[in-house]
């Protein structure tokens, strides 16, 4: 409790900076929303077993043709979630999560792949299983929406951090659809991140299993603890990234800072892996501005 406490603290500073230094910068901000909009992409699907790489994610969103066949699906998957992020980004502020936004995402994430689901949640008998866990019947959806979205606003008063891992597994615990929650879970992370005046999170293919740790966490315990520790790490890595850029900073990798002041690589992986320098991933890179190490927690 007191580490998430004291995480959040430090999004905070760096939440402040980020106001401070996006001022008059809207096409900056708007040309880095656009440019991590595939990487967005690639992990949310990866984690749901898409084959595409980063670079064929990228590629599918430019029109540029693959050298390998790839299924209608996996086409249609990497297209339409990146839709649903370039439109979160434009219109969460305008208006307030529910299940109408909730089924108008799916609608248009599903749309090409399995219409007869797309933009409905489970109805009758259909029931959706992931590992070992059977998600409530579907009579069970409505209330349990509801309760989420309750529960989610009677926690204003905890830090977002908290209220944003609560949410996306109580999400995910439900499983609403027969296809697309995982995708859909995310996107609502970030849907209310921005509307809740934060940065956009990507929550990265690389961190899967302990991804997948936080649910059984919750499944078994009901808690959140692992899940709290990914999107702050998620939350502060997005800072990070786009304080390097919105200050002006000469943007290099670990490894080339790592060479040129004659520091160990392996123990600044260490700590960009803690978020403890102001390191972040970009492209599956490590990566810094030059002149922050020294000046924010080496």
């Amino acid at each position: 409790m007191v580490k998430t406490a004291t995480v959040f603290n430090k999004i905070n500073a760096l939440r402040g900076r980020y106001y401070k230094a996006s001022i008059g910068k809207e096409s900056l901000i708007k040309l880095i929303s656009e440019a991590e909009t595939a990487d967005h992409v690639y992990n949310s699907n990866a984690i749901e077993n898409s084959t595409l790489s980063l670079e064929e994610t990228e590629k599918i969103l430019l029109q540029i043709d693959l050298n390998r066949y790839i299924t209608e699906r996996e086409l249609f998957e990497a297209k339409n979630l990146a839709r649903v992020v370039s439109y979160i980004d434009k219109r969460s502020k305008e208006q307030e999560l529910g299940p109408d936004v909730i089924l108008s995402l799916h609608k248009m994430l599903m749309s090409n792949i399995r219409d007869e689901i797309a933009g409905r949640f489970r109805a009758g008998d259909e029931r959706v299983r992931v590992g070992s866990h059977i998600a409530p019947s579907a009579q069970e959806i409505d209330s349990s929406i509801q309760k989420m979205f309750s529960e989610y606003n009677a926690m204003s008063h905890e830090n977002i951090i908290k209220r944003i891992a609560r949410l996306h597994l109580a999400f995910e615990y439900l499983h609403p659809f027969n296809d697309g929650n995982g995708r859909i879970g995310r996107v609502i992370n970030n849907y209310q991140l921005i509307r809740e005046g934060f940065v956009p999170i990507n929550i990265k293919f690389t961190d899967r299993k302990k991804y997948y740790d936080a649910f059984k966490e919750f499944d078994e315990k009901g808690a959140t603890v692992i899940m709290e520790g990914i999107v702050a790490k998620a939350l502060t890595n997005s800072y990070h990234k786009r304080l390097a850029y919105l200050e002006g900073k000469k943007i290099v990798t670990l490894s080339d800072y790592a060479k040129k002041n004659k520091i160990s690589h392996s123990n600044l992986i260490n700590k960009a892996g803690r978020q403890t320098i102001e390191a972040f991933l970009e492209k599956g890179v490590w990566k810094i501005g030059e002149d922050l190490l020294r000046g924010h927690g080496e």
